[in-house]
């Protein structure tokens, strides 16, 4: 038996990247899996595309795991709770959101325009709210309900370029803090995790001279989008009950545990 055998699980942003490692992995672990992706590229177009998402759900029926898909916004609250019903439908309940759902607008905040901010607060902080209240009142329910959410380092260290998505995901911490603090006595736990690995997010940043191109080839090859996904899937399950209210970072083969303020 797997350490998820019996659970129902949603993936946000299962399509590619760590989102899509989260999704298998927690399949391989004996999770019923939602595969949630809305099939846009990184700087919108081709949305509501159903491909990435059914991709990675037949790759896990072909193994012989049990997963649907779904192509909807995390964006949308009402879409949301579709998830959480088509989790109830197909699976027969949910205890279990995986949310690494994001996109990139970097621009110097000086220049940045008002769409290019509420973009990526629309995605990441408007849609881990919209995760997190589509499910809460369910897990408090059923005393039974893990959240893993995503923030980044460019949220708790800063980074230049990233004021929009540093922004949503420092709020995405606190989110993430409080909502372990009131789900406590429900057994309602949710942990964040800051990744560093190579997707198609990170690809999509520009290098500025040989030395960043030569270190973008090193973290291509040694720091792969499976790493963080191993260790969310594992914080989601019944093995860590014990752990909430907490924020990781995962970089290749380091974990980090992240002090509280």
């Amino acid at each position: 038996m797997g350490a998820l055998s019996g659970k129902v699980v949603l993936v946000t942003g299962g399509g590619n990247g760590i989102g899509r490692d989260c999704a298998l992995i927690a399949a391989q672990e004996g999770a019923k899996v939602v595969v949630n992706d809305l099939g846009g590229g990184l700087a919108g177009g081709d949305e509501g595309s159903a491909g990435p998402a059914e991709q990675v759900a037949q790759e896990i029926r072909a193994a012989g795991g049990e997963a649907v898909s779904n192509s909807d916004s995390v964006t949308d609250l009402d879409a949301v709770y579709g998830m959480v019903e088509q989790a109830k439908k197909e699976f027969g309940g949910l205890h279990a959101v995986i949310n690494p759902a994001g996109i990139l607008r970097d621009v110097m905040f000086h220049k940045m325009t008002e769409a290019e901010w509420d973009s990526v607060i629309a995605v990441h902080m408007r849609g881990s709210f919209n995760v997190a209240r589509a499910t809460i009142e369910l897990f408090r329910e059923q005393n039974d309900g893990a959240y893993m959410f995503f923030t980044s380092t460019s949220g708790l260290l800063g980074n230049i370029g990233q004021a929009n998505y540093g922004a949503a995901k420092m709020g995405i911490a606190g989110l993430s803090r409080i909502i372990a603090m009131e789900g406590a006595r429900n057994n309602v736990r949710s942990n964040c995790l800051a990744p560093v690995a190579w997707t198609r997010m990170t690809q999509s940043v520009p290098v500025k001279d040989e030395a960043a191109a030569a270190r973008r080839a090193v973290m291509a090859e040694k720091i792969r989008a499976d790493q963080p996904a191993r260790l969310s899937v594992a914080l989601v399950t019944p093995a860590a009950a014990h752990i909430s209210g907490q924020v990781f970072g995962a970089s290749g083969e380091t974990i980090t545990l992240y002090s509280q303020p």
